[in-house]
């Protein structure tokens, strides 16, 4: 069932090692299928090299397996809640990379400081607010996803298709498994470019590229007027 999906998917996952995103198993990527609402995902624990198509595992919205022999991601009910929410994107990531886990830890939204994130995302990749006591005993993985959400509320996911989680860790999402990935990978090196660059200002609230070259940068790229690429 989904055998395209669940190739995507594996793809996906097996480029998080190719790209630098991952230590040992530290990832997971998920694609989603709006027609059957099933969503296929990376085993828990299972080492990148390993995989196998067979060995995607295919969810409901309801958090049951529907298809595989084992368990899916430990973060499978974070992908849940935002497919649930976001209903437009169709792949996300989830990583520990190290500049976005930086600033994850750090507890700060990475500022849009130049074009290279302007491309990509539009503004500002917000940080989350910190999870309290009873979220993380209850349903600390669901509770992640709800802190995401709530970070979007005034934000278009697909303007901006990535967070960082505070004291967590960085997700990224797309229109594909492969798209979120691509995100993903955006997400890391301006993660790693904005804290370079903050080391050599006096004041870091000079950081913030100016509007008119955000909704440039932005446009050229995305919406009815885009004219980047063929």
């Amino acid at each position: 069932m989904l055998e395209n999906l669940k190739n995507q998917v594996l793809y996906a996952n097996q480029a998080l090692e190719k790209y630098g995103l991952v230590t040992f198993t530290w990832g997971n990527v998920s694609g989603f299928d709006p027609e059957s609402r099933l969503m296929a995902i990376k085993p828990s624990g299972v080492p990148y090299q390993d995989l196998q198509t067979e060995d995607i595992v295919l969810v409901d919205l309801s958090g049951q397996a529907v298809e595989g022999s084992l368990k899916p991601s430990s973060d499978t009910p974070t992908h849940i809640e935002l497919y649930k929410t976001f209903s437009e994107i169709r792949g996300i990531v989830h990583t520990h990379s190290d500049w976005g886990t930086a600033w994850a830890q750090a507890g700060q939204s990475i500022p849009c400081a130049g074009t290279t994130q302007a491309d990509y995302f539009y503004g500002e990749i917000p940080c989350t607010r910190q999870l309290t006591k009873n979220e993380v005993e209850e349903a600390y993985e669901k509770n992640t996803g709800t802190v995401i959400i709530e970070a979007f509320k005034d934000r278009n996911p697909l303007e901006v298709p990535g967070v960082i989680v505070r004291g967590h860790a960085p997700f990224a999402w797309g229109t594909s498994p492969e798209n979120a990935v691509h995100n993903a990978v955006v997400l890391e090196k301006t993660a790693k470019m904005t804290y370079l660059s903050r080391q050599l200002l006096s004041d870091p609230a000079t950081e913030n590229l100016e509007e008119y070259i955000l909704n440039k940068h932005y446009e050229r790229k995305h919406g009815k007027n885009a004219y980047y690429g063929q």
